[in-house]
């Protein structure tokens, strides 16, 4: 909790017991479902959730708007930011109803009343949205098809689009997306775990 305070010092009571109930939420359904790697549970806070917050540092989503995170998997990067974002409406989609079935207890736990899940294929989901978040689904290339039809083309909201965390070499995969922007995480977080990860943003066209 320390590490999440000390990168965002504005959170309220309220937030700060729900960041600091996921420590032993997680541990105890990932002693059930694989949510995350077992090595990991130790290094949730910076793994997973200051690695989810990262987007936060990109955009800062306004109050009433729709953001789906794709893949969620265990609820990462959606609940840590649905947490930081209590105004902002997020959907969690996952094709494994199993990992639904526990990130529904999660924000039950959590008192969540911003998050709804969905268990679909992002293919097949129709819902349209101001904002796509994700980690590490797949090659960017490849999560832009399966989710481009998920932006609202409205552009109602400031900097709409893709934020996908991402790390490695992406000149590849970007080289056909030249509107795309890369954020590198250690220009704000100092730990080493982010020296190579990046947060990529595609605006909506």
């Amino acid at each position: 909790m320390d590490l999440i305070s000390g990168y965002f010092p504005d959170l309220d009571a309220d937030q700060k017991e729900r960041f600091r109930l996921m420590q032993p939420l997680y541990k105890t359904w990932n002693a059930r479902i694989n949510l995350i790697s077992r090595k990991d549970e130790d290094a949730l806070y910076l793994h997973h959730i200051l690695h989810s917050l990262a987007i936060a540092h990109i955009i800062n989503f306004p109050a009433s708007s729709r953001v789906i995170d794709v893949g969620s998997g265990g609820g990462f990067p959606g609940i840590p930011l649905a947490i930081l974002f209590p105004h902002v409406n997020f959907t969690l989609l996952d094709s494994k109803k199993k990992k639904i079935y526990v990130c529904q207890h999660i924000i039950e736990a959590l008192e969540l009343a911003n998050v709804k899940l969905v268990s679909e294929r992002a293919e097949d989901h129709r819902q349209a949205y101001n904002y796509v978040i994700a980690r590490a689904v797949a090659a960017f290339p490849k999560f832009y098809m399966q989710t481009k039809h998920l932006l609202d083309k409205g552009c109602v909201f400031p900097k709409q689009g893709i934020y996908y965390l991402k790390g490695g070499q992406l000149t590849e995969e970007l080289e056909s997306f030249p509107h795309s922007t890369v954020h590198s995480i250690s220009d704000f977080f100092t730990e080493s775990f982010f020296q190579t990860k990046m947060v990529i943003h595609l605006p909506a066209s």
